[in-house]
């Protein structure tokens, strides 16, 4: 019998030890899975994981895709307000550095709700002068809502060469008419109030300074006034002649020495500013100062 086959192997007690260490790997085998199962099993996890990235990856480059091809499609009046908008955006920092730039020139501005005030103060020969304004509307396309530029300035043919493509030239040229205009202006007023005595009546000009005429003498206590003067300025932008014409009323106008000073007017009228050539005149009485027309 089997129960005495296992007593004459060792007894009940081997028996015993025998069944429960064929319990316990049992046991075992059941709390731990085999290696080759658990490894296929993390195998597993990492093939789904993979797929799930590649999956995440292709949903990404189909929605970059997309708003390229978004971007690329966009309408063109979206594009086209979007360029001006920043136009516009680079117009105004522009202006605002170039106001900063050249405060020390006579420019000066502040900014308004539409756009920028920009003030031209004008000097001439350490005088300061008249100022102006212009207020600029800071849009595409640039524009000026109103200013304090005199008529017969042409505001509009600067505007019209340089306002779009180059603020900064536009304002330099404009300082420049201004500033010829105020020192010309300048020049006139000065001969017409501390002068007056040299001259017979009062001084001829135009609106613009730019063409004068006048008879003057050059002996204070003369009662006759022999000289005719005629100045003009083709440019705009200087406050010297271009053109003087001087003339000898006289009646030995045909002398070699009336010729002669006449001559030298007209040279003080080129290089010299009115007020200075009759300052020479006042200081020197009959004798020309002839030091000036060096």
């Amino acid at each position: 019998m089997e129960w005495a086959n296992d007593k004459s192997k060792g007894g009940v007690l081997a028996h015993l030890e025998r069944l429960e260490t064929q319990m316990s790997r049992s046991c075992k085998n059941l709390e731990d899975p085999p290696r080759e199962t658990a490894e296929s099993d993390l195998g597993t996890k990492i093939r789904k994981l993979r797929c799930l990235r590649d999956k995440l990856r292709a949903e990404v480059k189909q929605r970059q895709a997309r708003i390229k091809a978004s971007t690329a499609n966009a309408e063109p009046d979206q594009t086209l307000e979007i360029s001006e908008q920043e136009a516009v955006g680079g117009k105004e920092e522009n202006m605002k550095a170039i106001l900063q730039a050249y405060r020390f020139t006579g420019l000066s501005g502040k900014r308004t709700s539409r756009g920028v005030c920009v003030c031209i103060s004008t000097a001439f020969e350490g005088n300061l002068l008249d100022s102006y304004f212009v207020d600029l509307v800071i849009q595409k396309p640039l524009r000026i809502h109103h200013h304090s530029v005199p008529v017969f300035i042409p505001l509009e043919e600067i505007s019209a060469k340089y306002l779009q493509t180059n603020i900064q030239h536009f304002l330099f040229c404009l300082c420049e008419y201004l500033n010829a205009y105020a020192g010309r202006k300048y020049q006139a007023d000065q001969l017409q109030r501390d002068f007056a005595a040299f001259l017979a009546g009062p001084l001829q000009r135009n609106s613009l300074c730019n063409l004068l005429s006048f008879t003057y003498k050059v002996e204070p206590q003369s009662r006759s006034f022999p000289f005719c003067a005629r100045l003009l300025y083709k440019d705009l932008t200087t406050t010297l002649p271009t053109d003087v014409t001087i003339t000898y009323q006289g009646t030995d106008a045909s002398s070699t020495s009336w010729e002669e000073q006449r001559a030298s007017h007209e040279n003080l009228f080129f290089t010299k500013p009115l007020h200075q050539v009759f300052t020479s005149f006042a200081r020197n009485g009959e004798r020309l100062d002839m030091s000036l027309v060096s």
